[in-house]
């Protein structure tokens, strides 16, 4: 009996501990929703992962991890797909004008280009290159067309038109934007080579935001008249590009095309 009666209370004081803790797990979640509930209303969407001072956030269940730089119009682009899409990260932030991203040990783990963005996903595979993330991120959702059911003059032809856009961007506009914001924003020594090549990279930028803006007179958005990852590559550096000196004034429907990104759902500023 004596033995009966003391299984007995152990077992309910098992029982005990357990719904405590879970009462416990349970407050701590709620709180955390009002929290993130709060920050909606006030338009701060920071339920994203947040940046801690020295680069390292807590959280108890494994999720994305961005290997990030606060400057980089690149790696912007990848924090608003993952914020818009309502996927949880961590970011790492990387100093890289002092070279953390080309170290031997960033180098051989996360990108043998040793550059960022790269998206680290849970089970740990890297995937460098904004542009390939953003396919990667918005496959299956409707930040991109699907080829499926569609036929050639409906997703496919869009997806295709998203991949021209991603190319362009890459080729034609960060390359010559990006570059010279970069030079200025960072402080950069004007060499005899950037001076020579300062010119045409102006010239060129200013070229593709001629393009842009010719494409836009009439439309809302690049694809489809729908808000894609396309508009997202390119919203990155244009909406910056007065930092490099480059004057959009002159592209009303540029700018109106500013506007609209800037006013989709859950949208995040570069600083954020």
């Amino acid at each position: 009996m004596l033995g009966q009666a003391i299984g007995n209370r152990l077992a309910s004081l098992v029982l005990l501990l357990f719904v405590q803790r879970r009462r416990a797990a349970d407050v701590d979640g709620a709180l955390a929703d009002l929290v993130c509930a709060a920050r909606d209303e006030g338009g701060e969407d920071e339920c994203h992962g947040e940046r801690a001072h020295d680069g390292d956030l807590r959280y108890n269940d494994p999720m994305h991890r961005l290997h990030d730089n606060a400057s980089s119009g690149n790696a912007y682009k990848v924090r608003l797909m993952l914020t818009q899409l309502g996927i949880p990260f961590e970011r790492i932030e990387y100093d890289t004008d002092r070279g953390q991203t080309r170290t031997p040990e960033f180098v051989a783990a996360k990108n043998p280009n040793g550059r960022i963005p790269v998206l680290e996903l849970p089970d740990g595979r890297c995937l460098p290159e904004s542009n390939a993330i953003l396919w990667y991120l918005a496959e299956g959702t409707p930040f991109l067309p699907s080829a499926e059911g569609q036929g050639d003059q409906g997703g496919r032809w869009q997806r295709a038109q998203v991949l021209q856009w991603l190319f362009f961007e890459q080729y034609s506009h960060e390359p010559n934007i990006a570059t010279v914001r970069h030079w200025l924003t960072h402080g950069l020594e004007m060499t005899p080579e950037r001076a020579a090549a300062l010119p045409g990279k102006r010239k060129w930028g200013e070229a593709a935001l001629a393009v842009m803006e010719q494409h836009l007179r009439g439309r809302r958005f690049f694809v489809g008249e729908r808000y894609t990852i396309a508009d997202i590559a390119l919203y990155a550096y244009t909406h910056v590009a007065p930092e490099g000196g480059f004057d959009l004034a002159p592209y009303e429907a540029l700018r109106a095309w500013l506007a609209r990104v800037a006013a989709e759902p859950r949208h995040l500023a570069i600083t954020d």
